[in-house]
């Protein structure tokens, strides 16, 4: 079979944009006009091409940069190249995608982690904060929950939008899966204050951390 360019790749995107969901996702920081459900058949379409990722990556293209996250191979980046491309994912669903597909199952997801944590960037922290949300809910041992709490509570509240929605998060699973850490992570949200009054649609879970803290603890217990 022949090798798919980034070309006819760049092409087919195209004639997939719309106006409409462009202008939606514009009001979010994303600027492409892609339906993502059509995007995810495009990458089941093309497999996983190691090679035509990096060249998508390459293109200042925010959905060829989705769609790179989706037919790469997560374990053939080196880490600096992955710390080159967490500082190139500007806009929210890119960094949101690179994060969740291809860093957390790189080898080097925690050294990564342990580097971007407490970067002078922002957007790069919150790179550093996600994978500490999932260490957090998956493999808690060695990590300093106190002191955690103790970095949420002193600096969530100035933070930039997304690094405060990731340590949010952070705050949030903390309270949800660690119960010797609960009230304090629900008093620390209800002093701070932080996403109290995000818009929160019907039947959706609020992301202020004491709601969603005690929401989800409820529903675990009612299972």
């Amino acid at each position: 079979m022949a090798e798919t360019t980034v070309a006819e790749v760049m092409a087919e995107l195209a004639a997939l944009e719309d106006p409409r969901t462009r202008v939606v996702n514009e009001k979010h920081g994303d600027g492409h006009g892609v339906n993502l459900s059509k995007l995810r058949a495009l990458a089941k379409r093309l497999k996983t091409q190691q090679e035509l990722a990096r060249q998508l990556w390459e293109t200042d293209d925010t959905a060829a940069k989705l769609l790179a996250t989706l037919i790469c191979r997560p374990k053939a980046f080196e880490r600096d190249e992955l710390d080159v491309m967490v500082r190139e994912a500007r806009t929210p669903k890119v960094h949101d995608w690179l994060v969740n597909y291809v860093v957390k199952k790189n080898p080097y997801a925690e050294e990564l982690r342990l580097s971007w944590f407490a970067d002078p960037d922002p957007v790069v922290a919150s790179a550093g904060w996600a994978l500490t949300t999932e260490r957090v809910a998956k493999q808690p041992e060695s990590l300093d929950l106190a002191g955690l709490l103790d970095v949420i509570e002193a600096q969530m509240k100035d933070a930039p939008d997304r690094l405060q929605w990731a340590m949010n998060h952070c705050l949030a699973q903390i309270g949800i899966e660690h119960a010797e850490q609960r009230a304090r992570a629900i008093d620390i949200g209800e002093r701070l204050k932080v996403l109290e009054d995000y818009p929160t649609p019907p039947n959706c879970t609020s992301p202020f951390a004491p709601i969603w803290i005690t929401e989800m603890v409820r529903r675990q217990h009612d299972k």
